[in-house]
């Protein structure tokens, strides 16, 4: 342990680093972006290629590989200032086949951020590429890094596979209490040989002192804003309950400085947070507020809300919390609140969550708590010799 108490972790490319063998021989691609960092702040890339690892070319997920991007977009990088780049955003299949085959990669090192939720999407960003790297012949390594939310709860269902689509590719909880490199062994084991017809030639560099009970607070390790609206451990934390806003006609947060922490709508009003509170929901407060979003839904007007406020969050359950908001949205203005539709038809909310389940139950006034349960504890629904760290 550090001085202050805190853990010190070494994530995989900080070990890799030190020891470049640890990816073999061969022209190395990074599926990576700016949160690749080391324990100094000194980007992934350069890195890695001062220790001798032959890096050749880059793949950036939704965001871009410098992260400027929006929710939605990819690319993000200036020509010419290393190695070449390739977007894998909205690239899968046959697309994805030719972009490694064009890199003339031999090896994918996988180096991103997680967040620790199913509808993130830099997790299917690698398996997307491992699937893809079983059909050419590429090995894939995975240098893993600590879920920022520790790896001792699950919440919420399996997605349902009629329901995959970028934001839940195979069945997973909702909070799935993993690690990159965890989930990586069990795509690899499960989804990955359908896809492809075979495994891919995985390994794993695990992240060398970090434990199940440690969230990311507790690692010593910098926070580096995965995604434009992911700016703090904060944001983390609520995420996997307060995203499923997403889905509604509620500003989510997106265009303030506290996005996911707090939403809101226009009809809104003073009995909106009383009754939350009376929910009386383990480990946050929350308190009423008014904003005017910058960009995003309902940009430049006045809304009405909650921030909501973690005053213990080992107590905390963001995806049950966020079902009893989405009932109570529906009791108190049920002319008002709506669920916002899909691109190709249906609706988002059903993408989310992995199956049409909490939409209509929510719309039926029943309890979507009983929904929320997790499947098993962390690696169990997984098969628990995925399990990595103790």
């Amino acid at each position: 342990m550090n001085a202050d108490g805190r853990g010190a972790v070494r994530t995989g490319v900080a070990r890799l680093c030190a020891t470049p063998g640890l990816v073999g021989a061969g022209r190395v691609g990074l599926v990576g972006n700016h949160t690749g960092v080391l324990p100094d702040l000194r980007p992934a890339a350069p890195a890695l290629a001062a220790a001798g690892v032959r890096l050749v070319a880059l793949f950036g997920p939704e965001h871009g590989v410098d992260g400027s991007g929006q929710a939605g977009e990819g690319g993000g990088a200036e020509p010419g200032t290393g190695p070449p780049v390739y977007d894998t955003y909205r690239r899968e299949g046959e697309r994805l086949d030719k972009l490694l085959a064009d890199s003339g990669v031999d090896v994918l090192v996988y180096d991103l951020q997680d967040v620790g939720a199913r509808f993130y999407t830099y997790v299917w960003t690698m398996f997307d590429l491992m699937v893809s790297a079983a059909r050419t012949g590429v090995r894939f390594v995975v240098a893993d890094r600590p879920n920022p939310l520790g790896g001792l709860v699950s919440e919420g269902p399996l997605l349902d596979p009629a329901w995959a689509s970028f934001v839940g590719r195979v069945p997973i909880p909702v909070r799935h209490g993993l690690t990159a490199g965890e989930l990586a062994l069990y795509f690899n084991a499960e989804a990955v040989p359908r896809r492809a017809g075979s495994p891919a030639e995985l390994s794993v560099i695990e992240a060398r002192g970090w434990r199940r009970a440690m969230d990311a607070g507790a690692t010593g390790l910098p926070w580096v804003a995965p995604s434009p609206n992911m700016p703090t451990p904060a944001t983390a934390l609520v995420y996997p309950g307060t995203c499923l806003f997403e889905g509604t006609n509620l500003s989510e947060g997106r265009g303030t400085t506290q996005p996911f922490e707090i939403v809101g709508a226009p009809y809104l009003d003073a009995r909106f947070a009383p009754s939350l509170a009376e929910l009386a929901m383990p480990g946050v407060h929350f308190r009423d507020l008014r904003y005017v979003p910058t960009f995003h839904k309902h940009a430049g007007k006045p809304l009405r809300g909650v921030q909501l406020h973690v005053t213990d969050p080992a107590a905390f359950r963001p995806v049950r919390t966020a079902a009893a908001m989405l009932a109570t949205l529906r009791r108190l203005y049920p002319d008002d609140f709506a669920w916002h539709p899909a691109e190709g038809g249906g609706y988002f909310i059903d993408l989310l969550w992995g199956s049409d389940r909490l939409r209509h139950v929510v719309d039926a006034g029943e309890d979507p708590l009983p929904l929320c349960d997790p499947p098993a504890p962390p690696g169990a629904w997984a098969g628990e010799d995925v399990l990595l760290y103790p």
